[in-house]
């Protein structure tokens, strides 16, 4: 895929595996594991469909021993780098890195004392792999929540300063931030507040968002409120869904904001009574057999006669229906009259045409 220049000249650049982040390199997308990471199989099955979702890295939760040692098969056979998420034993950090992931993340809320936290970063120096500082509104350190008369935006950030800190008294610098409420507002307040300061990498998204509408509507609200203000340089959207759904929404939302440039677009009429098409039947048969195209066309599904053609024509390849036949349009031109019945078959066989002979 042909990806834009993300302008956002404050932020440092580091890898995580061979994923640039910072630094101008273009937003990358991530997910996470939904299973337990002892289930390798299952675990590698999520990791090829956010890769073939246009996923750029993958996070695995690593609760105990048993994850750990499952790490290995997984960080070899992934396709995409491998992000080991750590809470409460700072020995499981370190159990990961001998496994070989490409990056830590740690929540200051619950990670331990400064001592452990230094290990980590000793260790992580050694490895050479970056550290995620990931602060959660919902489990900020106990004494900066007791903090009088303190914002939750400002609790977060505070939480964030004191474990850089810390990763800096060692001479530790591969770090990405996070600051993450359920909130988008509080999301967005915290990161702003946080990028005027500092020029480490941000990891964006809103925690917790949810699912089905609520969810994409909070996490792209935050999102795009905080790309338009030029902050952001990888991101997650957090849902109660498959992770392959994470990283389509995430990649609509860089699509339409400019900042990338994915796959196959499919542009679709909404239907009203002059439908000739049942294009809610139609288009999503279409979608689910070219979603994972890579190359960046569009293609448009339309019902009728009235926007159909301009669509279809503005479009690299679309089709309009007309009175029980529709019309292929390809590159700007007319292409052939075709059988209503017929459009998922035809159209999919002229895309995957376009695409063999690109």
């Amino acid at each position: 895929m042909n990806d834009i220049k993300y302008i956002r000249n404050r932020t440092k650049q580091l890898f995580i595996g061979d994923v640039a982040v910072g630094a101008g390199a273009p937003i990358s997308v991530q997910s996470m594991a939904k299973v337990p990471t002892t289930d390798i199989s299952t675990v590698l099955h999520q990791c090829e469909n956010v890769y073939r979702a246009g996923g750029d890295l993958m996070r695995v939760s690593v609760p105990d021993e048993n994850s750990a040692t499952a790490l290995k098969t997984i960080v070899e056979e992934s396709p995409i780098p491998i992000i080991a998420d750590i809470h409460f034993d700072y020995r499981l950090a370190l159990l990961s890195l001998d496994a070989g992931v490409h990056k830590l993340r740690i929540n200051p809320g619950n990670i331990g004392s400064p001592e452990r936290v230094k290990i980590v970063a000793k260790e992580a120096i050694a490895h050479n792999v970056p550290i995620r500082i990931g602060v959660n509104h919902g489990s900020l350190p106990k004494d900066i929540g007791k903090i009088p008369l303190i914002t939750p935006a400002d609790a977060m950030v505070k939480a964030a300063e004191r474990e850089i800190s810390i990763l800096e008294d060692v001479g530790f610098s591969d770090i990405v931030v996070s600051l993450k409420s359920s909130s988008p507002m509080t999301t967005v307040e915290a990161n702003k507040k946080f990028a005027r300061k500092y020029d480490y990498p941000l990891h964006i998204g809103v925690t917790e968002a949810g699912f089905g509408e609520q969810g994409i509507v909070a996490s792209t609200v935050g999102l795009v409120l905080l790309l338009s203000a030029k902050i952001g340089d990888t991101m997650r959207v957090s849902l109660s869904e498959r992770p392959e759904k994470e990283v389509r929404i995430a990649r609509e939302i860089l699509r339409f904001m400019n900042l990338r440039r994915y796959g196959v677009r499919l542009i679709s009429c909404p239907t009203c009574a002059r439908s000739e098409g049942n294009i809610k039947i139609i288009a999503p048969q279409i979608w689910e057999r070219i979603k994972n195209i890579s190359e960046p066309i569009s293609v448009a599904v339309m019902g009728c006669v009235v926007n159909g053609p301009g669509e279809a024509k503005d479009a690299d390849i679309g089709v309009a229906c007309g009175k029980h036949q529709a019309l292929i349009f390809k590159r700007g031109e007319p292409l052939r009259k075709i059988a209503i019945e017929d459009i998922v078959d035809e159209l999919t066989m002229e895309i995957e045409d376009m695409i063999d002979n690109s």
